[in-house]
């Protein structure tokens, strides 16, 4: 009896062994896994990405350029070394709004979407792949779309003449992306407990999204809006990325945030908003 279950034995420790080996990789390399499968994804409404990634900035800014631009007959504000241009101005708001809009996209729907109606995420976690990778592959793939449109916007600020500096060029587009996770990361955090969409999303967008761009000094400075709405910018990360990217364009005016602060705001939302992000992912999902 012992020596015909032998075999079967050493058969079932074969496919244990190989079962294992073939778990490794997706263990180690799970979260880049994701990302790749909802870059893929996205490539359902590519065309939208790259036609909004590439015309929204220049339409923005040929219409501030060559429209708004030329009725203000006074510069609206000021750096380190006296009044800048209108365009100057704004291009850094812009392109922080820009990977905002972003983070709205994709840490929304797309969240429901793997959670509700098609329990992709469900899937996944059915596989050698954890939930914590589940949620830093999505992080991953959303910072990646935030990539491209944010260099694409960095190109078109810099044939535009609407930056001062080099190294403002480069690096402004860093900063949107860290204006997108510190707006996106707690939404995704929220976006990840809903279990039934009655109109929440929508909700964000008019009465969270519309206001920070609105109210967050991305046309005119936050200085001159009345006091009792100067807050919304305050706690705006559409407004802390903007000064970050004025900064390194052209130089803060006196008296302004110091840039270390605008960053450590921003990092305290992005990091805040992971931590209970990927705790929603885990819970979740187990």
């Amino acid at each position: 009896m012992s020596t015909e279950q032998a075999p079967a034995t050493t058969g079932e420790g074969s496919v244990r062994d190989e079962a294992l080996a073939a778990a490794v990789r997706p263990r180690r390399f799970g979260a880049w896994y994701v990302a790749e499968h909802r870059l893929r994804s996205m490539r359902a409404y590519g065309g939208t990405i790259v036609i909004g990634g590439i015309g929204q900035p220049l339409l923005y800014l040929l219409g501030i350029g060559l429209g708004l631009a030329a009725f203000l007959d006074q510069p609206v504000a000021s750096g380190a070394h006296g009044p800048v241009s209108y365009l100057w101005f704004v291009a850094p708001a812009l392109m922080a709004s820009a990977a905002i809009g972003v983070a709205l996209d994709e840490f929304t729907y797309a969240v429901l979407e793997g959670f509700k109606w098609r329990r992709l995420f469900w899937a996944m976690n059915a596989s050698p792949v954890s939930p914590d990778q589940i949620a830093t592959g999505l992080v991953i793939a959303v910072v990646g779309r935030m990539g491209f449109v944010v260099v694409a916007y960095g190109v078109l600020v810099v044939l535009f003449g609407a930056t001062g500096s080099v190294l403002g060029a480069l690096l402004t587009p860093v900063v949107a992306v860290l204006g997108g996770l510190a707006f996106g990361l707690p939404l995704l955090a929220y976006s990840a407990s809903i279990k039934e969409e009655t109109g929440q999303f929508a909700v964000v967008q008019r009465f969270i999204f519309t206001p920070l761009f609105l109210f967050s000094g991305t046309f005119y400075p936050l200085a001159t809006l009345p006091i009792w709405l100067q807050p919304i910018g305050w706690v705006s990360p559409v407004w802390h990325a903007a000064e970050v990217g004025r900064a390194l364009s052209y130089g803060s005016p006196p008296g302004a945030w110091p840039m270390w602060a605008h960053l450590l705001v921003l990092v305290a939302m992005a990091a805040g908003g992971w931590v209970v992000g990927r705790r929603v992912f885990v819970r979740r999902l187990r």
